[in-house]
């Protein structure tokens, strides 16, 4: 009687079991059918969508070549939007490649209506239904109000149409099945008062990807306490680079920095926007885009940069280039010998 009850129980077990595994591995991401909107092309949102998709949220970074060969990685021209594979080196669970997101109707979204790209960038839900892979900030973007969203759009549809076939992006086992949890739908989003520095600042560093570079993580998932204080590790083919503590912490962080001292980090790379990045080596090599926030609006810097200051300062001592900074110890140890 005992051993019928044991066999039963682990035969509901692994029934159960069965049961979730095959939930996890078919269900679709959380998602809500397209908008049927046809977002209207005005002078106003045009110059607004460039700016945000250039300078802001940086959707021209991740879907563009870029030679980091130069400091900051400038956006090769003629690939600017057409997509990019993703180095191994970055440890991805998989291949991660961002599409070709201009309006190439073969190879790009040409074809793709206002309300699918809107969907995808907010929600993470391709046009097929695939989830996309987290890399894309679509949890920040979420927060992204109509009205800006809107204007990257409409950004996005004056692109160059460039051919370009990307291959698809194919996430291991089991994170493929993990992720479909990411995407939630975004629903209607107000924009934010520019009068108010703090709450502008927030929303300019949710949707510039700020917390996501610049907090470690740990299995996919952020330290606790640790949020903006730098530490995430970036593996890639040029060697290791390691985000900085953006806390006002007054000795790992941006504590001692006045305004005017965090406008003028940003600002002084306008020269290389100018007469063209030089060539870097390990020990300046950077994965931060300073050639695009550098032309970021004053006031837009302004309101970052009181939002950082008004967060919890995190002690947290970070060594951006961590294999040059060695090869230096062990040079200068050897000269004290």
């Amino acid at each position: 009687m005992i051993k019928k009850v044991l066999l039963y129980g682990v035969i509901i077990l692994v029934f159960t079991c069965a049961l979730g595994f095959a939930y996890l591995y078919f269900r679709s991401p959380a998602m809500v059918p397209p908008s049927t909107i046809k977002v209207e092309m005005t002078e106003a949102r045009l110059a607004r969508g460039k700016y945000l998709f250039e300078r802001v949220s940086l959707c021209v970074e991740c879907h563009s070549e870029r030679d980091f060969t130069r400091f900051g990685g400038p956006i090769v021209p003629e690939a600017e939007g057409a997509g990019f594979i993703f180095p191994a080196e970055l440890g991805f669970p998989g291949t991660v490649v961002s599409r070709n997101i201009t309006p190439d109707k073969e190879t790009g979204i040409g074809n793709w209506t206002d309300g699918e790209i809107i969907r995808a960038i907010r929600e993470g839900v391709s046009r097929d239904g695939r989830t996309l892979f987290p890399l894309m900030p679509y949890q920040g973007f979420r927060k992204m109000s109509d009205e800006d969203v809107y204007s990257v759009v409409a950004h996005m549809k004056t692109l160059k149409p460039i051919k370009k076939v990307q291959p698809p992006t194919r996430i291991n086992f089991p994170v493929s099945m993990f992720i479909k949890s990411a995407p939630q739908p975004a629903g209607h989003v107000p924009p934010v008062t520019q009068q108010d520095p703090l709450k502008y600042g927030e929303y300019l560093v949710t949707i510039g990807g700020c917390e996501g570079c610049h907090t470690p993580a740990e299995k996919g998932e952020p330290v606790p306490g640790k949020r903006l204080a730098g530490g995430m590790v970036f593996k890639t083919p040029v060697g290791r680079v390691v985000s900085a503590n953006i806390t006002p912490d007054p000795d790992t962080g941006i504590g001692k920095y006045s305004e005017q001292d965090f406008l003028n980090k940003f600002f002084q790379y306008k020269k290389y926007v100018e007469q063209g990045p030089p060539k870097v080596g390990p020990e300046s090599f950077t994965l931060m885009p300073w050639l695009l926030y550098c032309q970021m609006e004053e006031s837009d810097l302004k309101a970052i940069f009181a939002y950082l200051k008004s967060q919890p300062a995190v002690y947290n001592s970070v060594e951006k280039h961590p294999e040059f900074e060695e090869i230096m110890k062990k040079k200068t140890s050897a000269s004290d010998q």
